[in-house]
């Protein structure tokens, strides 16, 4: 036993009791050596942290342990752990090298940021998905300049079929659809106001007007994430969208932080279940639309734990389910398939309307015969609006590299085996 360990009395008086009864006794005649020994004895410390107690006391008026600021992980830095593969040493010196207000903090605090992030359900992103999603953001931009560079310098891209051409007014409004989680379009390309678009609005607004749920299904493709996105980019006044990503199988604690950021909501995400859910309830109070895209990914629990936020008295919302695949998911809790309002199924490009809608698409095919429009799409596309976008976005990289390229059936061949995965 220690020189300053009583058993049965150590920790038996708090600091701020004890400091107060011997400021008390400063006030009155000073306090002695024996007062802050017997001090120590009951609260288990030696007498020095007494001493230091009392100083405290005296010098600043605090009577408590003073709070020291804990270090927390940021996006950026989060981002960068997920690009380490989720080694923490990796993080620590790209903290050290990074030369701002966190360069002084310690390795084990860094270690005990993750673990509490983890902790409460934020998902570490796998290493290869963070690189794609990387990579196909620079492959964007890299093609977003060829096009400008195109059509400013006279190259032959800008003689070709129908090359690349300045965005109106009504493609830029396009283009917020287009830059959208989700969707990738070509350069200069336009979402196109289809029946299976109109198909879709059509059963938001019905499950926003019974306050119910709608399931967007269709293989994948279709073009299901472009039409909720039209649909949903001009809401009525009085009600927000909030789309949540979905990770991979994920598990409640991790739905839960996902709905949680997907709101927006001021503040980190709380650590106590009970906090999260509360306050999550309290921004659905709000008419709400809440997408969740993907939502074949979703296990049984969490598929319960949306319908308990639907549910909820309190909760004022209209919850749409989308993903290929997404019907199947939902029909496995037969409670929540019970409160679909709106089942819409988005299918292939109707033959007639194929012409139409790829012209108004993109103006590479603007053009472009009928009957060629017609052949491409019994060749390759097969009415799947995804395979018309990567043939847009290889036709237009071939017209922006080749020089002196020429559109006829060899060049689309050449482009169609880039499409298919071999035999």
């Amino acid at each position: 036993m220690g020189e300053w360990e009583l058993e049965g009395l150590a920790s038996s008086v708090s600091r701020p009791v004890l400091v107060g009864r011997l400021l008390e006794l400063d006030a009155a005649g000073g306090v002695t050596s024996a007062h802050v020994r017997a001090g120590a004895r009951l609260a288990g410390v030696h007498p020095r942290t007494v001493w230091r107690w009392v100083e405290a006391a005296r010098s600043e008026g605090r009577v408590e342990r003073r709070r020291r600021a804990r270090f927390e992980l940021s996006e950026q830095a989060w981002e960068v752990l997920a690009q380490a593969g989720g080694t923490v040493s990796v993080l620590y010196r790209h903290l050290e090298e990074c030369g701002n207000g966190d360069a002084g903090v310690s390795l084990a605090s860094v270690y005990r940021a993750v673990q509490r992030e983890l902790a409460a359900g934020r998902e570490l992103p796998d290493r290869a998905v963070v690189r794609r999603a990387r990579a196909e953001r620079e492959n964007r931009q890299a093609l977003a300049d060829l096009a400008v560079a195109g059509v400013g310098t006279g190259t032959p891209s800008a003689s070709a079929v129908a090359g690349p051409v300045e965005l109106t007014p009504a493609v830029r409004e396009a283009a917020l659809v287009a830059e959208a989680p989700g969707v990738v379009l070509p350069v200069g390309a336009q979402a196109v106001r289809t029946a299976s678009v109109r198909a879709v609005a059509e059963a938001v607004g019905q499950a926003m007007a019974a306050g119910g749920t709608a399931c967007v299904f269709g293989d994948a493709g279709r073009g299901k994430t472009v039409a909720l996105r039209m649909a949903l980019s001009d809401p009525p006044v009085g009600w927000g969208v909030s789309w949540v990503q979905v990770p991979v199988r994920p598990s409640v604690p991790e739905l839960r932080r996902a709905v949680f950021e997907a709101l927006v909501l001021p503040g980190r995400f709380p650590h106590r279940l009970a906090e999260a859910d509360e306050r999550i309830v309290g921004a659905l109070d709000e008419a709400r639309v809440l997408v969740v895209d993907e939502a074949q990914r979703l296990p049984v629990p969490c598929l319960e734990y949306l319908q308990s936020l639907w549910d909820h008295p309190q909760a004022r919302m209209a919850l749409v389910l989308c993903g290929a695949g997404s019907e199947r998911a939902v029909g496995r809790v037969p409670q929540l398939a019970s409160r679909v309002c709106a089942w819409q199924e988005v299918g292939r490009l109707a033959p007639g309307e194929v012409a139409a809608t790829v012209s108004a698409f993109h103006p590479l095919w603007a053009g472009v015969a009928g009957g060629e429009v017609a052949w491409i799409d019994q060749s390759c596309t097969h009415g799947v609006f995804r395979t018309w976008a990567a043939l847009t976005t290889h036709l237009q990289n071939a017209l922006l590299t080749v020089p002196d390229a020429t559109v006829d059936r060899a060049l689309l061949h050449r482009l169609f085996r880039r499409l298919s995965p071999p035999a």
